[in-house]
C-alpha cells in the first residue's frame, strides 16, 4: 500500500477516493480471511496499540482491541479513573508516558472535539514516531465508524468488489439527530466522496438547514477537498418523501438528554415523525439495508421487529465489519514504521 500517506487517521474529509479505496480493499481482505482455526497475522507483530479512551465505548474500543490482536500487535488499555490524571497529569503527558512505553498508534475517543488532533500537532512538534487514530472526538468526527459504515453499504451492493464505485448514485437517507452526531458527519464526507446522494432527514431542531452545505467546503484549516466531485446533500424534512426511491437508509442514536434541552417534545412523538418501521419501510421495497451505529433505542429510532430482521438490518454486520476495516486502518499506520 505504497500510496498511502497518512501520518494519522483523524477526520474523513481528508481523504481521497484513493484512500477510501485503499482501505475497503484492505478490509476485504481481511474480512475474507478465516474464521476458524489461527487467526493472527504477523503483520503487526512487535508493535503496540494504545486504546486512550476517555468516553465510555463498547463497540469501538472492543473491535480496535481485536483488530489489533489478530494483526499480532501488542494492545495497552488506558483506564481514566485509574490514571494519573486524577492526579493533575494533562492528557498530552498522559499520552507521551504511553509513547515512551513504545506506543507506535494511539487511537484516542474524547468528548471533547479536536483533542485526538491536538496530541497528533503536539507529538509531530515533538518528533515523536507515533500514530493517532481518532476514535471518536466530541460532535466532530469518528472516521472508523464511517469507515466500517461505507464497507458495510460497498459489501451489500458488490459482495464480490466492494469499492467506492458501489455507492456511485446510490440514494443513502441518514434520519435522526444529525446535529450531535459525529458518526453522521463521517459519513457524509465518505458516501459523498464515493458519488452518493445523501438525503438527511430529522426535525430541524436536530437537523440545522446548514448541513446541506456540510461538504461544501474542506473544513477549517485543511487546504483543499482532495475529492474532485462529490455527491449531493440534500434535506428533507417527511420522512416519508426521504425514503422515495431510498437504496439504503441509516438511523441514528436519539441522544434522549436532548428532550431535557428542549430540542425534542417526547420519544413518542419523535417515533411518530422520524422512527423507521416496517410499514414506513415498505415504499422502498424488500431489500433495502438499514444501517444503525449503535447502541439502538428499541422503539424510537427503529422498531425492534425491523432491528431484528436480517433481511433488512445490516447493524450486527456492522459490528462484524469494524474489525476487519479497523485491522485495515492499524495496518496502513503501525506495518511500514521500522520497530524501534
Amino acid at each position: 500500500m505504497s500510496s498511502w500517506s497518512h501520518r494519522h487517521v483523524l477526520d474523513l474529509a481528508a481523504f481521497s477516493l484513493d484512500d477510501f479505496t485503499t482501505v475497503l480493499t484492505l478490509a476485504q481482505r481481511f474480512r475474507a480471511l478465516p474464521v476458524a482455526g489461527a487467526r493472527k497475522l504477523p503483520a503487526l507483530q512487535g508493535r503496540l496499540m494504545t486504546s486512550l479512551f476517555f468516553e465510555p465505548s463498547t463497540r469501538t474500543r472492543s473491535s480496535f482491541e481485536l483488530a489489533a490482536k489478530r494483526l499480532s500487535a501488542d494492545v495497552q488499555s488506558f483506564s481514566p479513573s485509574s490514571s494519573s490524571l486524577s492526579k493533575g497529569e494533562s492528557l498530552l503527558d498522559t499520552a507521551r508516558t504511553y509513547v515512551a512505553m513504545g506506543a507506535n498508534v494511539l487511537v484516542v475517543r474524547h468528548r471533547c472535539a479536536g483533542v485526538p488532533q491536538s496530541l497528533a500537532a503536539e507529538l509531530d512538534r515533538a518528533g515523536e514516531r507515533v500514530a493517532v487514530l481518532n476514535a471518536g472526538d466530541g460532535l466532530h468526527s469518528h472516521p472508523s465508524q464511517g469507515l466500517l459504515d461505507l464497507f458495510t453499504l460497498a459489501r451489500h451492493f458488490a459482495p464480490e468488489a466492494p469499492t467506492p464505485a458501489a455507492l456511485r448514485g446510490k440514494r443513502i437517507v441518514i434520519v435522526g439527530d444529525v446535529l450531535h452526531s459525529r458518526v453522521a458527519r463521517s459519513n457524509l464526507w465518505a458516501l459523498t466522496a464515493c458519488g452518493a446522494e445523501v438525503v438527511l432527514c430529522g426535525p430541524p431542531t436536530l437537523l440545522p438547514a446548514a448541513f446541506a452545505d456540510f461538504v461544501a467546503a474542506p473544513p477549517p484549516g485543511q487546504a483543499a477537498d482532495p475529492v474532485a466531485a462529490r455527491g449531493p446533500v440534500r434535506i428533507e424534512r417527511s420522512l416519508e418523501q426521504a425514503l422515495a426511491g431510498a437504496d439504503a437508509v441509516m438511523t441514528l442514536r436519539l441522544q434522549k438528554e436532548r428532550m431535557h434541552q428542549h430540542l425534542l417534545t417526547s420519544l413518542d412523538t419523535y417515533h411518530r415523525q422520524f422512527g423507521i418501521t416496517r410499514a414506513r419501510l415498505a415504499p422502498c421495497g424488500p431489500s433495502v439495508p438499514l444501517l444503525h451505529p449503535g447502541p439502538v433505542n428499541r422503539g424510537v429510532e427503529l422498531a425492534g421487529d425491523v432491528l431484528d430482521d436480517p433481511a433488512v438490518s445490516l447493524v450486527e454486520e456492522q459490528v462484524r465489519n469494524g474489525i476487519p476495516v479497523r485491522m485495515a486502518l492499524l495496518y496502513l499506520l503501525a506495518a511500514a514504521e521500522p520497530l524501534a
